[in-house]
Formats: C-alpha cells, structure tokens, sequence
C-alpha cells in the first residue's frame, strides 16, 4: 500500500465518522420535538368535562349610581381682553406698570407730556375771556337801544341788529366752553389708567417715544385672570341632555393635559346658538372663579361637563364589556363554574364603569379578564379564590356536604377585582 492510497482509506473513515455523527444529533432533534408534542399534547388535552378550565379575573355587578359626564378638549379664554391705547397723540414720558404684574382698575399705567395740551387750554380759556367781555358790552348796548327805540330817537331794526349780535356771542361763548373742557379732557388723558383690573403683559412701547392714537399694538395688554372663562365643544347629539335642564347650574370640572389633576370647578356659562356643520359639535362657555389663578389665558384642558347622574342602576366594569355583530354582550359565570354569553342593554359608560339597562342582575358575575380564550359553557377558574376542601375531591359525585355544582366540584368564591 503506497502513501495514496493510505490518505484515501483515512479520509473515507473521516467522512464516514462525520456521518455517524450527524444520524445521531438528527435522531435526537427528532424525538425531542416527539416529546415535547406529546407533553404538550397531554397537557392540552380535554379532561373528562369536555375542556381544561380557563383562569379569568371577574367582578360582581353591583346596584348604584353614575355620573353622566361629557367631557371636551377646552380653551381657557379670559372674560375681557383690553388692548390699552393711547386717547392723544405725544411723547411717552413714562411707564408706571410693571410688565406681568397684577393691576387693579383705575391704576396708572403711563404718562404721556401733557405741555401741548395746558397750552391748548390756556388758548380756550383766554378765547373764552374775550368772547364773555365783548358779549356783556353787546348786552348793555342792547339795554340803551331798548329804551331809544322806546323814545323814538332811534330804528327798531337797530334794536333787532344788536339783539342778533349779542346771542352770537353768547354762542360763542359756549363754544369756548366746550374748547376748554375738551383741553381739560386731553390733559386727563394724559396719564394712561388701566380700564380694568387683570394682569398686564410685556409692555409695547417704551419711554421717550411718539404714541399716537392710531397705534394698532398699544401700550400694552390688561387680560382678566378672574374670573375667566373656557370654551370648549361637544357632539351635537348631546346638546338636548344639557339644554333640557337649567344648564347655567351645571358643574364644569377643567383638568390638566393628562387628565391626572383637577385645575377648578365652575358653572356652564353659554351655549352657542348653532351647530358647527364642519365638525357637528356645539360651542359652550363654562365660567371659574379662578382665585388661585389655576387657569391660565389660552391654556388648553380637558373639560368635564356633569349632565346628570343615574341613579341605583346595575355596575359592571367596562372591561367586561364586548362587542359582536349583534350588539354588546357580557360572559356571564355561572354557579357550575361555566360562562355563558349573555346581551345586554347599556344605558351609559364613564370610566370603567358601565350602566345597563338589562342582560345582568346585581349579584352576578361577569368576567373582565381572559375574556378571549371564552367560548360559550366554557369550563372557567378564578385565580384567588377559595381552593375545594379535601373532601371534596375524593368524592367527585358530589354526596358530600358542601357548595357542588351539577358535576360535585367545589366552586370557588369569586373575588371581585375591581370595585365599580
């Protein structure tokens, strides 16, 4: 035997080790899945009621009471916005306010030069002066024309001239009058007062500058903080529950974004008068008190709108709930431990609460939890409750004393895991 051949006889053991080897792993990836399908399989398999029992969470339904609460994405808007203005035109000699600070009415907000306007009032007054001593020389001229004409040494018409001449001075006269009050008037408006109590913003204009009446930004911004007001919207369909009632009386709760911490309670304030056909809600206006300035202007929260509130109707959890083709329905549990699909009527759901109408009794128990693995009379358990006695599963007849249902198990007490 050459070396060659010696290399091929070795490699041919090599290959046929590799394929030992291989069989054998096969093997035993093989009857590794065997086993587990047969683990598996003696694990689902139906016992002698028909189907292994299902752990499910369920509650028992109780008689009460339930808010109707309708709820809406709101604006806070403050009741008056005043954009605060110059009423003449001048230099802006200083700002009084301090910018975000709180005002109340009838403090001074700014002081424009009020020269121009004592000048103007000097004018008036001086113009006015003349006009009283040039009338008081008409009217006695009038009164020696009167008694001439009486002695016929002069013309009545003479009379009539300086009768006319004496009241346009007296005309003259109460225009002047009106000159003074109105420089009067400019020079109170010289000194800026806030027209309304609220907190004023960033201020628009500063000292040393020309304001004039036809500014569109002003000085500066008052808005009200309380009260305040929030809009906000809700479906069209709802309107008659809230216009059915004096709906000014109606609690209005605004929340934070979350919805996790309650801002202020207040009252519905208005009702829009018409449907919004863009988005098939109507407008509302709720008012807050707003003493500890909670809200703030165009601050967004949720709104909740308390309707109304039903009273001693049957509770369940909204989790037991379902939906089908043929309407809502609950799964039922039954006192031999199965379920059962059972219709309902819903009156209203708030929360995890839900009111119905008909299809469940207070007392009974439905099922919130694992609802999809149930199917009508499937075999149910409920994790937590009271295990059977061992009495009870040596007689599986069920002649023992003790709560059996129809097959002798010991039924579990149900625990209800959520309080409605």
């Amino acid at each position: 035997m050459n070396v060659r051949q010696s290399i091929e006889l070795r490699n041919e053991a090599q290959d046929a080790g590799i394929r030992r080897k291989t069989a054998g792993a096969a093997l035993a990836v093989v009857m590794a899945i065997g086993f587990a399908v047969a683990c598996g399989g003696s694990k689902n398999a139906p016992d002698a009621k028909g189907g292994r029992a299902v752990p499910i969470v369920a509650a028992k339904a109780t008689i009460g009471d339930l808010p109707v609460i309708l709820t809406g994405l709101g604006t806070v808007t403050p009741t008056d916005v005043v954009t605060v203005k110059t009423r003449v035109n001048g230099q802006l000699l200083r700002v009084a306010f301090t910018e975000g600070h709180m005002v109340k009415e009838g403090d001074l907000l700014a002081e424009i030069d009020p020269r121009p306007y004592q000048v103007q009032l000097m004018q008036a007054e001086g113009q006015r002066a003349r006009n009283h001593a040039a009338y008081v020389n008409a009217n006695a001229d009038l009164e020696r024309y009167k008694k001439l004409v009486g002695e016929g040494i002069i013309a009545k018409q003479q009379v009539d001239s300086q009768t006319a001449q004496a009241d346009q001075l007296e005309a003259a006269l109460k225009s002047d009058d009106g000159a003074i009050e109105s420089a009067k008037l400019n020079l109170t408006y010289c000194r800026i007062t806030a027209p309304v109590s609220g907190r004023v913003g960033l201020r628009q204009v500063a000292p040393g500058n020309i304001v004039n009446t036809t500014d569109p930004n002003g000085i500066v911004v008052i808005t009200p903080l309380a009260p305040i007001h929030v809009a906000f919207a809700i479906p069209a369909d709802a309107i008659g529950s809230v216009m059915g009632k004096n709906y000014k009386n109606l609690a209005v709760e605004a929340w934070d974004r979350d919805s996790t911490t309650k801002l202020a309670v207040g009252k519905l304030w208005a009702v829009d008068n018409q449907v919004d056909s863009s988005t098939g809600t109507v407008k509302l206006k709720a008012v807050f008190d707003n003493a500890d300035n909670a809200l703030f202007p165009n601050q967004f929260v949720n709104v909740r709108l308390y309707v109304d509130t039903l009273k001693s109707v049957v509770l369940v959890p909204s989790a037991s709930i379902q939906k089908s083709a043929g309407g809502s329905f609950v799964y039922a549990v039954k006192d031999d431990s199965t379920v059962e699909m059972r219709p309902v009527t819903i009156i209203a759901s708030q929360g995890d609460r839900t009111a119905l109408r008909a299809g469940i009794a207070a007392g009974e128990t439905v099922a919130t939890d694992g609802i999809e693995r149930l199917r009508p009379g499937a075999n149910v358990t409920i994790p937590g409750s009271e295990p059977p006695q061992d009495g009870d599963t040596k007689n599986p007849k069920g002649n023992d004393k003790g709560d059996k249902g129809a097959g002798g198990a010991q039924q579990p007490k149900v625990q209800s895991q959520a309080k409605p």
